[in-house]
């Protein structure tokens, strides 16, 4: 890809990965990319637009939700070949996914070591609990999910802060569609399980009374999540012409 297409990350009234969709739609125009043809890989567009792949990919999401490309497994990122295209004013605001995971890091771990001094033994009750019905509604994705929630609100409750629970339940609410479609890209029974398995080492050191292992444990969840959500799409990024595999 020959042409850079700067963007500008400083706008305050669209978020950034509005701002990469909008070029990576004028990229569609100006190349003249048939509908049906393969788009350039994430790389080449976070290089070419001189911008995070993780703002790439919550943008090519967004056009995905969109209807204006589409995302074949095994293949690559098309242009869509279908016409209807949701309008602006149904497009999703907010925050993206890996901007909500930020805040979350950056609060849920000081949240954690403030539950594991604060915790009372009923609301140690309640993490449990949360924890055991995400167990439980393994296989129900949306009891999971609500359970997931669950557990990371009663870390909060167990604070005894009401505005950090206001603040964590806030960040959760922006879960929208574009998370949910990353999540369907991304989620696989392995991270599922590790979720799991981070979640209880959590609550062992709330249990513990020990305010840096559940820091330490939260923050290494998130930065998980994070990780697996940055990975490859699923799908082969093939070569662009004149390029090996």
């Amino acid at each position: 890809m020959q042409k850079k297409l700067p963007v500008n990350s400083t706008t305050n009234e669209t978020r950034l990965y509005r701002l990469v969709a909008d070029r990576i739609q004028l990229l569609i125009k100006e190349e003249h990319i048939e509908a049906g043809a393969r788009l350039p890989s994430e790389r080449d567009l976070a290089l070419s637009l001189s911008v995070s792949r993780a703002s790439v990919r919550e943008a090519l999401i967004a056009l995905e939700l969109t209807g204006v490309i589409e995302v074949r497994g095994g293949s690559g990122i098309y242009v869509s070949e279908n016409k209807e295209a949701t309008p602006e004013s149904e497009q999703e605001a907010g925050s993206g996914p890996f901007e909500v995971l930020s805040a979350r890091r950056l609060i849920e771990g000081e949240v954690a070591a403030m539950a594991a001094r604060m915790a009372t033994d009923s609301a140690i009750d309640a993490i449990l609990k949360a924890m055991q019905d995400m167990e439980r509604y393994y296989d129900d994705l949306a009891a999971n999910h609500k359970a997931d929630r669950a557990f990371h609100v009663a870390i909060a409750h167990a604070t005894g802060n009401t505005a950090l629970v206001e603040v964590l339940e806030n960040l959760w609410n922006q879960r929208g569609r574009l998370w949910s479609k990353m999540e369907e890209h991304f989620q696989t029974d392995e991270l599922r399980q590790a979720t799991l398995t981070d979640h209880r080492r959590i609550l062992e050191a709330i249990v513990a009374r020990d305010p840096a292992a559940a820091r330490k444990a939260m923050r290494a969840h998130l930065e998980r999540v994070t990780r697996e959500f940055s990975r490859g799409w699923g799908v082969r990024e093939l070569p662009r012409p004149g390029q090996g595999i």
